[in-house]
Formats: C-alpha cells, structure tokens, sequence
C-alpha cells in the first residue's frame, strides 16, 4: 500500500478523531494498563478539535492510504511544539510516524524554529528517538486520578 503525506483538510477530522482513540485503545494497550488506556482515551479530542487547532495555527499532516483515507497524523503548533503522533493499528511499522515527523521538522525548519518539543508516550518514545529527539525527563502525572506517564523530548534545529 502506498501512503502520501499531505496537510490536513477539515472532512479529515472525524477520521483523525478515531485513529487517534483506536490507536490509544488498541496500541496503547501494549504499554499502559487498561486503567490507563482509559483515563488517557476519555482526554482524547473530537472531530472539532482537530478544526480549531488548524485554524489556530497549528500544522496536521495526514498520511492518507490509496483511497485518501487518513490513517496517521501529526500536530505542529507555532512554536515548535509536537502536540500528537497517531498512527492507525492497521498501519503501524510502515515508517508513516518517521515520515510524519520528518515533514514536521522541514515545516519548522522553514518557520525558523529553533527547536521542536514533545510528551511521547512510551510507545511514540522510539519514533521521536529515531527522528533525534532526546529525552529530557520522564514525566509521572495523574488523569482523573490515575498515575500514567511520558516522557519530555526535544530536538534543537540550530
């Protein structure tokens, strides 16, 4: 199957919106207890969401499969900030979270960022590794109660 990166369109949202809770749900479950699965998918956003943040600024890039369906993403705000990496179960191991982060970088890179930012979950760790990222500290909050954790990285541009 063929991917291509390309910026977010706003008939986008609703697909985004469910990768992103099919992603936390099914992968997430590889590194975080149910418990923690849940707490972290009741925070994730809906289709408006992903609207608003687009029209505030921010940068999505969608990896679309052959029919044009969204099946990964990434979220850059303005100031270098990596808000979210999803990827779709069915579509994971297929280097879309490289790519997505690759494109990010050139975004930032060409905005004149100096540095770009994260909170990566433990399964998102080793994408933000390959792409550069350090770690800066391991993060250990609570959601409703529930103690989850990632980890703050960042990647200098300059």
């Amino acid at each position: 199957m063929a991917y291509a990166i390309r910026p977010f369109r706003t008939e986008d949202a609703a697909s985004l919106a469910d990768l992103t809770l099919a992603a936390i749900r099914t992968v997430g479950s590889q590194s975080y207890s149910s418990e923690q699965v849940d707490a972290w998918a009741a925070r994730h956003p809906g289709p408006e969401r992903f609207i608003e943040r687009a029209g505030g600024g921010s940068h999505i890039f969608v990896a679309a499969d052959d029919s044009d369906i969204p099946v990964a993403y990434s979220l850059l705000e303005p100031d270098g900030h990596l808000d979210m990496l999803y990827c779709h179960p069915k579509h994971t191991r297929r280097g879309l979270a490289d790519q997505l982060l690759a494109v990010a970088e050139q975004t930032a890179i060409t905005l004149k960022t100096e540095s770009l930012y994260t909170e990566a979950s433990e399964l998102a760790r080793p994408a933000f590794e390959r792409a550069g990222y350090e770690v800066t500290q391991r993060r250990d909050f609570e959601i409703e109660g529930v103690a989850i954790h990632n980890y703050a990285m960042e990647k200098r541009l300059t």
